[in-house]
């Protein structure tokens, strides 16, 4: 049998495209040579109708490029050809109001535009179980491709220092402070135990714009963001409760907003500042506890488990809310206050306002625990989430689709 010859379009060269494009789709070539050809292009050929031909299949995340309606139509031309188009999708198509991307893909109609796409795409591929039911509203043909992590990539591969301490960690971007906002309580009240906890926020960064708009005119103007105005500093209030568990020389360099080191005593709260996609993993080695709080609605029910697959290769413990992503492979290790099997501690939406606190007490109490936790998730996500497993799955099902 000849090989199957795959034109794959990543979105972009970080995150996204990593883990649903690039990584998944050099995999597939590397392990399966003699039955796939892959290349990978940013720059697609759009109008010229040679150049789709050579390819048997399509491979695209939400659009074959930046113009949605050109890339239906030509998703459709495909079809027509014969050349099989595979859409992915990894995030709802809709953010929620206060996602700092809605207005702009309200202003655009992306949502509509991504939804287009996926009535005309012959086959898509998503994340999650959950997450398929939902697209599954607009095309019937969805597979499961979750994903997944290569474990000999080095920056899963850092190593943990020892500590006398509990370290709490939360790790992602710019879109999650309602997210963070339900720790808030329990960040407050942990000011008692700061000889026997940490906290690490992960991913500090203070680059970006800010539009400023003329009451008067309506004229929209964008400058540099100052960054006391980003979300970060938000979510640093939360975490320092509004720096009330910092000292007074620490306070004073973290408004700084410098990316140095700091150079006095170990802190309860600490900065780590933003790293490339190819290294942004290796910051799991600061810590031993990963948080996963999110607010209960469409846009976070549909993600991708990424915070979990993460967390169980560093072996990490992990307190998660318990919807959506976080459901799929999580199991509450607590009945009544006391440990049973499971592999996480699952924090329900109703119980925020407490769980929260009871769970970073019972883990700073419990330090064996935290290390139970974390072998238990790895055993978890080991077999299901290795590359090398996901893409025998990826190739298995590509030989199928017609």
């Amino acid at each position: 049998m000849s090989k199957i010859k795959i034109l794959v379009l990543p979105s972009d060269r970080t995150g996204v495209g990593k883990f649903r494009s690039l990584e998944p789709h050099i995999f597939l070539q590397e392990k399966y040579p003699d039955d796939f050809h892959v290349d990978i292009d940013y720059e697609p050929k759009m109008d010229d109708m040679s150049y789709w031909t050579q390819y048997d299949m399509v491979c695209f995340h939400r659009s074959l490029n930046p113009d949605y309606d050109k890339s239906n139509t030509l998703i459709q031309v495909l079809n027509g050809m014969g050349i099989i188009t595979v859409m992915d999708l990894d995030d709802y198509w809709l953010p929620t109001k206060e996602h700092p991307a809605y207005h702009l893909v309200q202003q655009h109609k992306l949502h509509e535009k991504i939804i287009a796409n996926l009535k005309v795409a012959k086959y898509v591929t998503t994340t999650t179980e959950v997450f398929a039911q939902e697209i599954k509203r607009f095309n019937k043909n969805v597979f499961v491709l979750p994903n997944a992590i290569n474990p000999e990539e080095p920056q899963f591969k850092a190593v943990t220092e020892p500590s006398d301490k509990i370290r709490f960690g939360w790790l992602g971007g710019s879109s999650h402070l309602h997210d963070i906002n339900l720790l808030k309580g329990a960040t407050d009240a942990l000011g008692q135990f700061r000889d026997k906890a940490q906290f690490y926020l992960c991913g500090f960064d203070t680059r970006g714009t800010m539009t400023e708009i003329n009451a008067q005119t309506g004229e929209q103007k964008q400058r540099p963001i100052k960054p006391e105005e980003t979300v970060w500093a938000r979510y640093e209030e939360v975490f320092t409760k509004n720096y009330e568990y910092t000292t007074p020389e620490y306070k004073d360099y973290l408004l700084k907003y410098k990316n140095e080191p700091w150079k006095g005593d170990l802190q309860f709260y600490n900065r780590v500042w933003t790293q490339p996609v190819t290294s942004y993993a290796k910051n799991y080695a600061n810590f031993d506890v990963s948080l996963a709080p999110l607010v209960n609605h469409v846009f976070n029910r549909v993600k991708s488990q990424l915070k979990v697959i993460e967390a169980g290769f560093y072996k990490k413990a992990i307190i998660a809310s318990n919807i959506g992503p976080y459901t799929i492979d999580l199991k509450h290790c607590l009945e009544n206050g006391n440990f049973v099997d499971g592999n996480a501690i699952l924090v329900e939406e109703k119980r925020n306002h407490s769980d929260w606190t009871k769970a970073f007490k019972k883990l700073i109490q419990n330090p064996n625990m935290v290390q139970d936790l974390g072998e238990r998730l790895y055993e978890t996500v080991k077999p299901r989430y290795d590359l090398n497993v996901v893409t025998k799955h990826r190739a298995e099902l590509y030989k199928t689709l017609k």
